[in-house]
């Protein structure tokens, strides 16, 4: 449909004469483009089955990927106690070809690979209305989600039937009501048997979120996380009715049911004991949370203390009542990856009791060295503050669970040298000595990737929190030798 205008002509446009006519229209383009992106969305949820399908081909019955340095060999590759067989090698060296192509990370390749050939293998009919464009991939992804746990093929056969017509009428939302209640009626195990296996999986974990801010969930019995919700609500409203104990950090502010809950919940976790499961000696009560923050000097430094040392070394006196600009502070990062607010970072450090000094150059930010208060190993500290994350494209696993691997193995001869030597993640450690991936150092810390098809990835340093030449703001604020007054041991914590 053409839609002009002929104002000049003294005739109206179509928009404004029959808007009805007009938002038909787009509405059955909408709908058109609905079914036409589902189509795709199936192709690629089939294209991605195939991928699975060849790195099982390219395992070739017990090898690796189909040439690696363990080809032929039926025995399960083993590192650090972790074995690892050769067909799951295969599908991570397809996933990481896949993902280093398309700017993904690896670990969530394979897992739509996976969830790719479970909807093309179990549940054929919510494949065929997907690509037909009669629903769309988050009704398919609902439908594929509530049945998994059905074994048996008809009763996934009578589950599908019941609940795609449905999907192809409703939206995502009110098909999940509808497949969660046919999936439990088509189940062959009782409900007190699934929910035990079930619980056997629950866990907590932590999400980061912008402004310093990470969402910590959990998966517990369903009876237990709705009493927590409500124990926290009553605690909250009661504190609220009551009138509460205001703290310094939040004298004089009114705080919401959920803001309350959310600090009560901390202050728990923080600062109870765990009077149930605790050892006879109390060690679990004894046991307090650790973090990791990398601070930037002129974090720890006073904003009034970096603008008057500036000005001095300038020459120049600074105004008593002038005070710096949160510009001038760069914010400070958790565990190697998550940004925190310079108070909070202040705070942390005044209060370690050993903790690490990481020198970065000022232009380009790379790591140069690393010093420690209580001696350690050198070594791998500075590798642990280089490689804050694993150093395979696209994977953020931090530092603290990454194995430090010679780049050219040890056992023929590689040095055991920060040249030779990057922080790998578990997964990519055994995806580069196990597959047909390959890797070299070309200096400064930068790794040079080549996938098993010839692809080149290269991976450089995390760049840590610090100033850089680009931030217009250099370390000429402060003197030179400001981070070594009082010896060559270094000023007391926190500088």
């Amino acid at each position: 449909m053409e839609i002009t205008s002929s104002l000049d002509k003294g005739t109206q446009p179509v928009a404004a004469s029959s808007p009805l006519l007009v938002l038909d229209g787009l509405v059955s383009t909408l709908e058109s483009l609905e079914s036409a992106i589902a189509g795709l969305q199936a192709l690629r949820e089939y294209t991605l089955a195939m991928a699975s399908r060849l790195a099982e081909v390219m395992n070739d019955g017990g090898g690796n990927d189909g040439g690696g340095p363990a080809s032929g060999s039926a025995v399960p590759s083993v590192l650090n106690g972790a074995r690892w067989d050769a067909a799951e090698l295969a599908q991570r060296a397809v996933a990481a070809e896949i993902a280093t192509a398309t700017r993904a990370n690896d670990r969530t390749v394979q897992r739509q690979m996976g969830q790719a050939v479970e909807l093309l293998d179990r549940f054929p009919a919510t494949f065929g209305a997907l690509a037909h464009g009669r629903i769309s991939l988050a009704h398919a992804r609902m439908i594929q989600d509530a049945g998994a746990a059905l074994d048996d093929p008809a009763a996934l056969a009578g589950y599908e039937a019941s609940v795609v017509p449905c999907a192809e009428r409703q939206a995502p939302g009110r098909v999940r009501r509808l497949a969660v209640r046919e999936a439990e009626k088509a189940q062959a195990a009782p409900m007190g048997t699934r929910h035990e296996r079930a619980a056997g999986e629950r866990r907590v974990w932590v999400t980061p979120l912008p402004d310093g801010m990470a969402e910590l969930a959990a998966i517990l019995p369903a009876a237990v996380a709705y009493g927590i919700h409500d124990r926290l609500t009553r605690m909250a409203q009661a504190h609220a009715e009551a009138g509460g104990n205001q703290t310094p950090e939040t004298a004089g502010m009114h705080r919401s049911t959920d803001q309350l809950r959310a600090d009560l919940l901390a202050e728990l976790l923080l600062c109870g004991a765990p009077t149930g499961h605790d050892t006879p000696d109390g060690l679990l009560t004894a046991i307090t949370a650790r973090v990791d923050v990398t601070v930037p000097v002129l974090t720890l430094i006073d904003g009034e203390t970096v603008r008057t040392a500036g000005n001095a070394a300038a020459g120049k006196t600074a105004p008593g009542h002038a005070a710096a600009s949160s510009s001038t502070r760069v914010p400070a990062e958790l565990n190697g990856q998550h940004p925190i607010d310079p108070a909070t970072a202040r705070i942390l450090a005044g209060q370690a009791t050993a903790w690490n000094r990481v020198l970065t150059d000022p232009i380009n930010g790379a790591v140069l060295a690393v010093d420690r208060y209580r001696p350690g190993e050198d070594l791998k500290r500075l590798l642990t503050a280089r490689d804050s994350r694993c150093r395979f494209p696209g994977c953020g696993i931090k530092a603290r669970e990454l194995d430090l691997d010679h780049t050219h193995d040890a056992a023929l001869g590689g040095a055991t040298e920060t040249g030779n030597l990057a922080g790998l993640c578990r997964r990519h450690h055994m995806l580069k000595h196990h597959t047909r991936w390959t890797i070299r150092q070309t200096g400064a810390g930068v790794l040079e990737w080549t996938s098993p098809s010839g692809r080149k990835y290269t991976d450089s340093p995390p760049t840590p929190a610090s100033y850089t030449a680009g931030t217009g703001k250099t370390p000429g604020s402060i003197p030179a030798n400001a981070a070594r007054q009082g010896g060559d041991t270094g000023p007391p914590p926190p500088f």
